[in-house]
């Protein structure tokens, strides 16, 4: 293969006394353009600045512009960038944190005002000339903190951070680590083209070389963000950009964007009438709507079916709770804070509940259980309520109110890699009849760190091996997520891609060797003891409310034919076909299709734009030539027409398409 080398070559050498740029030039590696090497990752798995001059002969590997590192290191560098553009346009402005995050990067300010948008366009224009100028990045280690307090002393937010840094755990703070870490206290400076320094920043690194190798970047919002994310701290403003190692890139991103608007399901649900979230009601509290009701009965239907099939029992329990079983199952106090406030009754405190695990824990223990019974499967609608803050609660997404297709699995430890297996296997087929069917599966383990986690170091072992294993098998694709699981067990999550290839955390299956022991949970064994159940988690929908949003926004609201509001509108071409058309809609309904006529005063042409924007599936339209033939013409959602269907042979037609559960638009074909 001939051209540049990839950067994800071998490692290269840098000797002592010369630079990781030496090296990577020596190297013919790339040094500009959407392939351009911006840093170098040293063998301790550190990240370097390509001036780095190591004191011996070290092994490195380059990073890419275009890799995970590389764009961090893009974007980290495009927040300084900004900011330099926010001093220099506002020089009254204080400076706060300026991350890297996914697709982009902000940076928060302490101004007199908020920022207008005419001031991210001038901001804009600022960046620009700084970029062009070619300034370079250039790190410096301060050899006290009483220095850097001297040279900060004008920036009371730098202050806090490098006065954290002399606190013993300050390098674990995480607000701290996107300034300072690896026990250094470092800035970056901001050198012109002579090498004077004209701006510079509190910063752990690393940055890229010069802002000239910054290709593509735009200033997306600002929005009031306070410091270090506590409320009781002041009220900065937080400016959100995003930057990609080439145009097309940032493009190809912004469209991206504006198609996720446009399948927006908070913006969807108004416009298809599906949904709201009445002020009056609370935030995060959702009443569906008739259509939006038939949607979620069609859920709900399905997945209550899809259970007894495989096995379960259908349960129930109440929305609320004495305090001391959240106790029992341990989830106070390590939920206390996303839990509603209790109240109190009869002397007792009272909680919503958030969770239906120790409900459920209680009905397996109403009675002595045998093996024979084993695997045992219980499963609810469970409502719950969750105390998310304002900042986070999103539409559907993300709500304080939220029901459950929760189900728990009783078993021998012998038995649990087979019940995984086969919810695994419950959870890819519901995944697949909805149309989520490109997917990956996370493995969310213990971090061995946290205090957060319960249970002995060979629970957690043999429980992770039990997951690890089958998700293995299944042949999905598996992707760690150390520190990522539940106070009470390892779990794997089922990360579905939607339409416009963004992931959601979909199905939850949790290994749970902590809650049988804290319940007292027993069953008797083959050989008479009395023995403790592993209890496996799972939920197939997540939640029904994330779910139903997902789908809005994966189906941009044209649900296939079967979750369809309304499956078929009889549109007549003139009032006197409407007669007919009726006829028509009472054998669909008769065969449990949702059908109707519209019997507007609209013209045709209007009633069929009506219906396209309502994304219903079939028009069936039917005029003198249709009423003397018995027969009808299908328009459908994609525009295709099919004409002089004869009635039995259109009622079948539509029958099969929502039955089989197609999940893409019906159409002529």
């Amino acid at each position: 293969m001939s051209g540049t080398r990839t950067p994800a070559a071998d490692p290269l050498v840098v000797p002592a006394g010369t630079t990781a740029a030496d090296a990577v030039a020596k190297a013919g590696l790339p040094t500009s353009g959407p392939k351009a090497v911006v840093v170098v990752r040293d063998a301790a798995g550190r990240l370097r600045d390509l001036d780095w001059e190591p004191e011996l002969d070290t092994d490195v590997t380059p990073v890419a512009i275009d890799e995970p590192d590389g764009l961090n290191v893009l974007r980290h560098s495009t927040a300084h960038v900004l900011a330099q553009a926010v001093q220099d346009t506002f020089p009254e402005a204080k400076l706060g944190i300026g991350p890297p995050i996914e697709n982009g990067f902000y940076y928060d300010f302490d101004v007199p005002k908020p920022f207008q948008p005419e001031d991210l366009s001038k901001l804009e224009k600022r960046m620009q000339e700084i970029v062009k100028a070619g300034q370079s990045f250039r790190r410096r280690e301060y050899k006290s903190l009483d220095e850097a307090k001297v040279e900060l002393s004008s920036e009371p937010y730098k202050l806090e951070l490098v006065d954290l840094k002399g606190l013993d755990d300050a390098a674990d703070a995480s607000d701290v680590s996107v300034e300072v870490g690896h026990g250094e206290l470092t800035h970056y400076d901001n050198l012109d083209k002579d090498g004077k320094r004209v701006w510079g920043d509190l910063c752990r690194g690393p940055h890229l070389p010069s802002t000239r190798l910054i290709p593509a970047f735009k200033l997306m919002r600002s929005a009031a963000a306070y410091w270090r994310g506590s409320e009781k701290n002041p009220q900065l403003q937080r400016i959100y950009g995003t930057a990609w190692p080439s145009r097309d890139e940032l493009k190809a991103y912004l469209n991206r964007l504006a198609e996720a608007e446009r399948r927006d399901h908070r913006k969807l649900g108004t416009e298809l009438d599906l949904f709201s979230f009445p002020d009056e009601i609370g935030s995060g509290l959702v009443v569906f709507h008739p259509k939006g009701g038939v949607i979620k009965r069609e859920m709900e239907d399905y997945v209550r079916a899809r259970h007894i099939e495989e096995g379960f029992q259908y349960v129930g329990s109440p929305h609320i709770t004495k305090e001391g079983l959240f106790h029992t199952s341990g989830h106070l106090p390590y939920y206390k804070d996303t839990m509603f406030p209790p109240m109190e009754l009869e002397g007792a405190n009272y909680y919503l509940k958030a969770m239906n695990c120790p409900m459920h824990n209680l009905i397996f223990k109403a009675r002595g259980r045998s093996y024979r019974e084993l695997p045992l499967r219980f499963f609810e609608f469970g409502s719950v309520y969750r105390y998310e803050k304002s900042g986070v609660v999103h539409g559907l997404t993300r709500v304080r109110g939220l029901t459950q297709d929760d189900s728990h699995s009783y078993v021998t430890a012998e038995q649990a890699p087979d019940e995984i297996k086969h919810l695994l296997k419950f959870v890819r087929s519901l995944l697949d009849d909805f149309g989520l069917d490109d997917y990956y599966l996370e493995l969310s383990t213990r971090d061995p760190k946290s205090d957060k986690f319960i249970g002995t170091d060979e629970q957690w072992a043999a429980a992770t091996k039990v997951l690890e294993d089958v998700a293995t098998e299944s042949g999905l694709e598996l992707v760690l997520d150390p520190g990522g699981a539940a106070f009470y067990g390892p779990k794997i999550s089922v990360q579905a891609k939607d339409a416009i290839g963004r992931t959601w955390q979909m199905s939850t299956i949790q290994y749970d060797f902590n809650q049988p022991a804290r319940f007292g949970l027993e069953y008797q064994a083959a050989d008479g003891t009395r023995q403790e159940p592993v209890m496996i988690h799972s939920a197939k929908f997540g939640s029904i409310e994330r779910f139903f949003g997902v789908l809005v926004e994966h189906y941009a609201g044209a649900f296939p034919a079967w979750l369809a509001p309304v499956q078929v509108v009889g549109i007549p071409i003139r009032d006197d076909h409407a007669d007919y058309l009726s006829e028509f809609v009472a054998k669909l309904r008769a065969q449990g299709i949702r059908a109707e006529v519209d019997y507007s005063d609209d013209r045709m042409q209007k009633k069929i734009r009506t219906a396209q924007q309502q994304k219903i599936p079939f028009m069936a339209i039917a005029g003198d030539d249709d009423v003397a033939a018995g027969t009808v013409s299908f328009r459908y959602r994609d525009g295709s027409q099919r004409n002089g269907v004869a009635v039995d042979e259109a009622v079948a037609h539509v029958v099969e398409i929502v039955r089989s559960r197609v999940n893409t638009g019906p159409s002529a074909a």
